[in-house]
């Protein structure tokens, strides 16, 4: 059968009456509306009903960042519904850059340093319990060369701290912890601190690399990496997520200007950190092999490379403690239940139905299966293709795994975010042709819709 070829034709514009054109506010501004809006009703709610005192004190505080920023969006609906179309365009992107920027700081960065400043002077209810964890893994690597404890060091603990005594990381995630033991209880070696730096780092590259990209949908985009609560309240209260997170966008960014050198880089260091970012890494490599083997070769030895220098020597002192603590426990054969817990499918699955942990494993499986048949079946063309890739395959990870949370959802909603923001310039407009054939791959169609 021949390819059939579709055309996205250019879009008529429609010549709108002046009256007509300072009527119609910006789309962005509603959107932001909305994202304040319901970021001020989960920050009144968690500061309300959570169970978890640094959650509550975080909601306290960002309530009020939020709201504010709602106000203001309400404000610029008002202020720019007559000002003439090049005003209000040129208005809206500078303005709500600018506001989630201050919104960031006043729901993520705030919080952060009061509850960090209170931890130091005492109140230990100031952290998640990753933190604890994370600076634990780091005092245990510079005397043992091992974050890791053993299976019998977990079982010698007492009952209600064995969960503590897991580091479900890779080794790289206790380097944020090694300022603690370095220099004990002070502010500025509270791990979360690291953990913002690295972030922001990662952030500032990312405006750096595509900020001379389509603009609105890289302010949602931003938005969703940073003021969202998914984001801020993690950044506030635990953090480990965050710099996975970041480096991981980054990653694509660099894609996306083809640098996969320092792409694999970027998604190494991630990979040092957490096993989330394995995923990011095989999509990327299949991404990296549509450029050619040079490309894939250059792109793999940071990918892989760099995980497996961190990993090895941590394996070559104990394997068995590193698989206890990065597999076992994660999957819920661990001596302690982790905490990660939240109704998803998964979850659902083991409490409800019998022999429910294999039928969840069976379905995340399935599920890498289906995406290892995608990659190789419709490779992604494009880092927007891959990003929206890792979206759905995260998403099926994360509600099948039978020990999962909702905050990991803060990777797949990041990821759809950026797919607008990474797409190449001759797919975002209708000035180009997307060839629709037998072997066209469902992101083409996606994209082309778009």
């Amino acid at each position: 059968m021949s390819p059939l070829t579709a055309v996205a034709r250019p879009r008529r514009e429609r010549v709108a009456r002046p009256a007509q054109r300072r009527g119609q506010p910006s789309a962005g501004f509603w959107g932001d509306l909305l994202v304040y809006g319901g970021s001020t009703v989960f920050a009144a709610s968690t500061a309300v009903l959570s169970t978890l005192a640094a959650h509550r004190a975080w909601g306290m505080i960002a309530l009020w960042g939020y709201a504010v920023a709602a106000l203001v969006v309400a404000g610029q609906l008002l202020v720019t519904r007559r000002a003439p179309g090049p005003v209000r365009r040129a208005s809206s992107s500078a303005s709500r850059a600018a506001l989630t920027i201050l919104t960031w700081i006043a729901t993520a960065l705030v919080p952060l340093s009061i509850q960090v400043f209170e931890r130091a002077g005492g109140q230990t209810n100031r952290a998640q319990s990753e933190v604890v964890v994370v600076e634990a893994a780091g005092q245990r690597i510079i005397e043992d060369g091992t974050p890791y404890l053993t299976r019998a060091a977990i079982a010698a603990l007492p009952a209600n701290e064995q969960v503590l005594g897991y580091t479900p990381y890779h080794p790289g995630m206790a380097v944020f912890g090694m300022p603690r033991a370095l220099g004990g209880a002070v502010w500025w070696a509270d791990a979360r601190i690291w953990f913002a730096l690295v972030t922001i780092a990662a952030l500032l590259g990312i405006v750096r690399l595509l900020l001379g990209t389509l603009r609105p949908p890289f302010i949602r985009a931003l938005q969703a990496a940073t003021v969202l609560p998914t984001c801020a309240l993690p950044l506030a209260t635990g953090g480990d997520d965050l710099p996975v997170l970041a480096l991981c966008l980054l990653a694509f960014a660099l894609a996306a200007r083809g640098r996969f050198t320092a792409t694999g880089i970027i998604v190494g260091v991630a990979g040092t950190l957490k096993l989330l970012a394995l995923p990011i890494a095989v999509v990327l490599l299949a991404l990296a092999a549509v450029r050619g083997r040079r490309v894939v070769m250059r792109y793999a030895c940071g990918a892989f490379g760099v995980p497996a220098l961190v990993l090895l020597p941590t394996a070559l002192v104990n394997a068995d403690a590193a698989i206890e603590n990065v597999l076992r426990f994660p999957l819920g054969a661990g001596l302690a239940a982790t905490p990660a817990r939240s109704p998803l499918v998964g979850k659902l699955l083991t409490v409800w139905v019998p022999g429910g942990t294999y039928l969840a494993l069976g379905l995340v499986t399935l599920s890498a299966l289906a995406l290892a048949v995608w990659l190789i079946r419709w490779p992604p063309n494009d880092p927007a293709a891959a990003a929206l890739i890792c979206a759905i395959g995260l998403s099926c990870a994360i509600g099948f795994l039978p020990s999962s949370r909702f905050g990991y959802l803060l990777y797949p909603v990041a990821y759809l975010c950026f797919v607008p923001v990474l797409r190449p310039p001759s797919t975002r407009n209708g000035e180009s042709f997307v060839r629709l054939s037998q072997n066209a791959s469902p992101v083409d169609v996606f994209q082309c819709s778009k």
